[in-house]
């Protein structure tokens, strides 16, 4: 292997091929600017890549970044790549991909936007979102609702599809506010129009973002609690706590065990890094058996990572870009999630499945850091974090590993740009490889 490119830092760096390259922005990748990538930047190097690959290899990504990488914007994006490149193929992936409202409304929002290409639908990808809309259950139209950019109206609008079902017609005629047959109305949004005009009686079983514009009082709070999905639940631990839900020690128990329940969290397809957001953004008052729950949340979400045999070696950078955000800019929607926080969960992860592991966080040294294998996921995680800063020395670890003649059997390193820095180079310069 020869160094015969250059990374976003400027540093020499290894040319992947073609495939490799969108595989890899396909599963990491996010279109927001990132600390050394702007999001118009990553925008047309997929665009390109994609333009010189077959579209059976496109598909195949698209399905991998959603199903295994639980990605969301690269997929919709490579969704909207097909729709220009080969509409049969699109037609064959679409439901694997735009599996909810969320994908539904990111691809027509890309195609659209004309960032893939022209900003028209054309006539299969039209039918393929008319086919989604009408084939979708009312709970899934409900779940596609909450949202804009564009809404669901918006795409019910961009598409015109034509129900056979009366309570479908009715129920497109609400969302888009027309006139409506309330009587053809499905059951749940039946309810759900009948509690706005009593607020009397259960709350409506609706998405939770559909009553908190009602002026409901710690009761229904706790029933939203209590009928929301998993990652419903996870997102607004602080909305509950304001709203005087965990006053109620029932409360508690109820959102702990929902938290802790190991088939809620398969299901909801958990990120590690959401729970470590989560544990994060939890108020000071929030009850510490819910942050129990949280952190047995984390040791069930990375159940799936590897007992390796071998010595093991772990090594995070905790250089300053690492403290830039894990989801890229974003303005107000920018996570307060760290690369580096997910650097050193992923680091705190290993040890937990990997005890004689040898953890070595590294900017432009080696940091001494001391992990029990005993702490909790996010204790060890936290302490890693909290050494973030400095530049860039990939090296460093290697160095330290080689002068110990270390008998490693697996390196693992975690890094957002592979360079070092040394006395001579400067912020912007031309940068080394490891």
């Amino acid at each position: 292997f020869h160094a015969d490119t250059r990374n976003e830092a400027g540093g020499l760096a290894y040319t992947l091929s073609p495939k490799q390259q969108l595989a890899q922005l396909a599963a990491t990748g996010c279109l927001n600017s990132t600390f050394y990538a702007t999001a118009e930047n990553q925008l047309a190097q997929v665009l390109t890549l994609a333009n010189g690959l077959d579209a059976e290899f496109i598909a195949k990504t698209a399905i991998y970044a959603r199903e295994h990488g639980h990605m969301k914007d690269m997929p919709a994006l490579l969704l909207a790549v097909l729709a220009q490149k080969d509409v049969a193929m699109l037609a064959r992936v679409f439901d694997r991909v735009a599996d909810n409202g969320k994908m539904l409304r990111n691809f027509a929002q890309i195609v659209r936007s004309g960032a893939a290409g022209r900003k028209s639908f054309g006539s299969r990808p039209k039918k393929l979102v008319q086919q989604w809309l009408l084939s979708a259950s009312e709970r899934q139209l409900l779940n596609a609702a909450v949202g804009n950019n564009p809404s669901l109206a918006d795409v019910v609008k961009m598409v015109h599809p034509k129900p056979r079902e009366a309570w479908r017609a009715a129920w497109f005629a609400w969302l888009i506010g027309k006139p409506y047959d309330a009587d053809a109305l499905p059951p749940i949004t039946q309810a759900f129009e009948q509690y706005k005009k009593t607020r009397s009686g259960c709350l409506p079983d609706v998405p939770f973002q559909m009553l908190t514009a009602l002026d409901l009082d710690a009761a229904a709070w706790a029933q939203i609690a209590a009928n929301g999905s998993w990652q419903q639940v996870r997102q607004n631990l602080n909305t509950f706590q304001r709203h005087g839900v965990f006053a109620d020690q029932a409360n508690v128990r109820l959102v702990a065990d929902k938290l802790r329940d190991a088939e809620a969290i398969a299901r909801a397809r958990v990120l590690p890094y959401q729970l470590l957001t989560a544990f994060q953004a939890a108020s000071d008052e929030m009850p510490h058996a819910i942050r129990d729950a949280l952190q047995d949340a984390m040791e069930l979400a990375v159940q799936n990572v590897p007992s390796i045999q071998g010595n093991v070696v772990v090594c995070p950078d905790v250089s300053g870009s690492m403290s830039s955000p894990v989801t890229g800019y974003r303005g107000s929607a920018t996570s307060a999630t760290t690369c580096v926080d997910v650097a050193a969960l992923l680091s705190a992860a290993m040890l937990r499945t990997n005890p004689h592991a040898q953890v070595l966080p590294f900017e432009t040294r080696v940091v001494d850091v001391r992990l029990n294998p005993r702490d909790s996921i996010m204790t060890n995680a936290e302490k890693l974090a909290r050494i973030c800063g400095g530049g860039t020395t990939c090296s460093a670890p290697l160095v330290k590993l080689n002068r110990e003649k270390a008998d490693v059997d697996l390196l693992i390193m975690v890094s957002d740009n592979e360079s070092w820095a040394d006395r001579e180079q400067h912020w912007n310069s031309k940068t080394s490889l490891m």
